[in-house]
């Protein structure tokens, strides 16, 4: 979400989503608030600073940390408050072990992916962090029903041997298939009884290999879907996985009627000979990626406008 104000995002949340409320994350407050700097602040005995090339895992705890578990403690205040008596899904996120691990540096200043041993350690410590941050939101507000939604934006890359090394001129060799499900498959474990949600707003996402771990949806961006993708679109719905098809730009910008914002996901559907009444509890609405990028009042404007989208799905899925 923009801006950085948590009881102000709380509030916007809250009373756009009623039925799917989120923990905000405020990338604008700077390091510690970014998507890998808050993540590894709920790490397990790993701890991460600032350096200039980005964050770098280090030997204890410092201010950057403080910082990052200040700023979450800020949050989840602020998410308390406005829940209070909430009862349903809650919905809350940290980035992946691939994308942590393409993310951060070990000390020589190379991403952690390019040793086997320190994504092990990644992952091991992510899975703690998870399983403490789930019971922390479970304690605030105990009418929930979390859901984790894992970000794995560099997963693609990651499998493709696309990440760059620090100098910029070779790259990572690409990580094992089988290796990649483990790690996932380890984090959806962490979560216990909370589904999981897998997000990438990158193109080419590995609707297969993700559905193996066994994660309950999938987050993507619905415009960078090719062809080659419909047919593992239609196993994963087949399958019983939900889908959360970002259909709702989120920049500033005009936006559709409702109705005009779901035509695609509709249009997919008789294309792939799925039966439209499936619809309203296969796909979720969201915006396309974050919207920490759109101003505020966009931000409420998209979040309202996919509940009015979501609405007209389920109402008329023919």
């Amino acid at each position: 979400m923009p801006g950085g104000d948590a009881r102000e995002a709380a509030r916007t949340v809250t009373g756009s989503l009623e039925s799917f409320p989120y923990l905000p994350e405020l990338p604008a407050r700077g390091p510690g608030a970014d998507m890998i700097g808050r993540t590894a602040g709920l790490l397990v005995e790993v701890y991460a600073h600032v350096e200039p090339s980005g964050w770098r895992i280090g030997d204890r705890p410092g201010r950057d940390t403080r910082r990052a578990r200040s700023w979450m403690g800020e949050d989840l205040d602020a998410l308390e408050e406005f829940t209070q008596g909430y009862e349903g899904d809650l919905k809350v996120s940290a980035v992946g072990p691939w994308t942590l691990a393409a993310a951060l540096e070990l000390r020589n200043g190379e991403a952690a992916l390019g040793d086997p041993g320190a994504c092990r350690d990644l992952t091991a410590s992510l899975a703690e962090g998870v399983r403490a941050h789930l019971a922390d939101v479970r304690r605030r507000v105990p009418g929930a029903r979390p859901v984790l939604q894992l970000d794995e934006p560099s997963l693609t890359a990651v499998l493709r041997g696309s990440v760059k090394t620090a100098s910029g001129y070779r790259t990572h060799r690409a990580v094992d298939r089988a290796v990649v499900e483990g790690a996932l498959r380890d984090l959806v474990a962490a979560a216990g009884d909370a589904p999981v949600i897998v997000h990438s707003c990158a193109p080419d996402v590995p609707f297969a290999l993700l559905r193996r771990t066994g994660v309950t949806g999938i987050s993507f961006d619905f415009g960078l879907l090719t062809e080659r993708d419909e047919e593992a679109i239609g196993e994963a719905v087949e399958g019983g996985t939900v889908l959360l098809a970002g259909v709702v730009p989120g920049v500033d910008g005009p936006l559709s009627d409702p109705a005009g914002s779901v035509m695609g996901v509709r249009t997919l559907w008789r294309r792939l000979g799925l039966s439209p009444g499936t619809l309203a509890e296969s796909v979720v609405v969201t915006p396309s990626c974050g919207l920490a990028g759109a101003s505020p009042a966009y931000a409420r404007t998209a979040l309202a406008h996919c509940v009015r989208a979501a609405r007209s799905l389920a109402d008329n899925p023919e």
